[in-house]
């Protein structure tokens, strides 16, 4: 496999939102399509993408507030799920992030998602004993 890792650009938003719902990534209140453009468009934000020649394999959204780094939408292709893609993707964002300034990187799992927070456990990543509010502003 040719694979490269990139920017996402506008005319990838199709294609990334399509796994992002294969990957069961996406809730109904929340369009991916206007997250994707919101990282795309920002100063501090991406969207990476691996691409297998011209298709999408997977992705990962990363952005920072200037001291802490965000990871959000890593994706991987289901054909491509264990070959060490989603890993590449996660070294991909925190490489991002470093050339950025970013001191450290969060993300958020949903804690029903044991085989997820077993990926990440895997890369290093621990609970942060802290808990995320949100209040949703529409």
């Amino acid at each position: 496999m040719v694979m490269q890792i990139r920017d996402l650009t506008s005319a990838n938003v199709g294609a990334a939102t399509s796994l992002w719902l294969q990957a069961g990534l996406t809730r109904p209140w929340n369009p991916p399509e206007l997250d994707l453009q919101r990282a795309l468009d920002g100063v501090t934000s991406t969207v990476l993408g691996a691409f297998d020649h011209d298709r999408l394999i997977g992705t990962v959204m990363v952005g920072h507030d200037g001291h802490r780094g965000w990871v959000y939408y890593l994706a991987v292709d289901e054909s491509q799920r264990g070959t060490g893609l989603g890993r590449q993707l996660m070294a991909a964002a925190e490489d991002w992030l470093r050339e950025h300034g970013a001191v450290k990187v969060q993300l958020m799992v949903r804690s029903t998602n044991e085989a997820v927070l077993g990926f990440y456990e895997h890369l290093g990543y621990e609970d942060a004993d802290v808990q995320v509010r949100s209040k949703r502003l529409i």
